[in-house]
């Protein structure tokens, strides 16, 4: 149970010195990657804390982990359509997207969101020894366990679910992996399945990032010229992420 604690709090505390990384650079508008640095940091915070639910703490810092959540996805957005845009040539429509980017970096890393996720991070490590010392965390191994075996559960009902939602999907599969990851040792998963769940994860987000562009292109006239391409390049990723998920469901249930 000790070796489980002081992991937690290692990696608590290693996530804990990223953002503060990714708060700086954002603050200094150093490189383009800073946004995706931090909500990744976020995204592997909350996979941490997901099993850790009814613990002291725990529900403050997943409230304000998602309030930064909620706070960078559009500007996230926005960064990956201008980088698509500059790719395929349309500079003019990228440049529109990305003339506020630097200041909206900036006021990420000054935002009330971000300033009171580390407030309550800095201070988890010491609710989690606290909740050691009252011996609160007994079983600890056990509910972590059955917390990450339920979410691949929910995964494996909703792959054989043949209306599947390919939105919902694509948040489980998130959950699955990254909670993996951030338990690789109490995540009893086959073998080829964090492979697998990149390979979803990863056709699911082209599907997705066209079903949202495309949503887009209906009140944005200068994404016109990209419709036909995206709603190939939609259906071709839909097609590509079916035949992931059936290998998916194949080899790792």
């Amino acid at each position: 149970m000790s070796a489980l604690v002081d992991q937690l709090v290692a990696q608590v505390i290693g996530l804990e010195v990223r953002l503060l990384s990714c708060q700086a650079r954002l603050a200094a508008v150093t490189d383009d990657e800073a946004l995706h640095d931090l909500r990744t940091t976020v995204r592997r915070l909350r996979s941490l804390l997901r099993p850790l639910r009814g613990l002291p703490g725990v529900e403050q810092l997943e409230l304000a982990a998602s309030a930064v959540g909620q706070l960078t996805t559009p500007l996230r957005d926005r960064e990956v359509l201008a980088a698509y845009l500059h790719q395929q040539g349309y500079h003019a429509a990228a440049d529109r997207r990305l003339r506020v980017q630097a200041e909206a970096y900036r006021h990420v890393a000054r935002s009330p969101e971000v300033a009171q996720l580390l407030l309550i991070l800095e201070a988890f490590p010491r609710f989690i020894r606290a909740s050691q010392n009252q011996k609160l965390l007994k079983g600890l191994r056990r509910r972590i366990e059955k917390r990450l075996a339920k979410q691949w559960q929910k995964l494996d009902e909703a792959l054989k679910d043949p209306g599947h939602d390919r939105h919902r999907l694509r948040l489980l599969i998130k959950r699955v992996r990254y909670a993996a990851e951030a338990y690789p040792e109490l995540d009893k998963l086959p073998a080829n399945a964090v492979s697998r769940l990149k390979q979803a994860q990863g056709a699911l987000g082209d599907w997705h990032d066209c079903w949202q562009w495309l949503a887009q292109a209906e009140h944005q006239s200068d994404l016109k010229p990209c419709v036909a391409v995206w709603q190939r390049t939609m259906a071709d990723a839909q097609a590509k992420a079916d035949r992931v998920l059936d290998k998916l469901g194949a080899e790792c249930f």
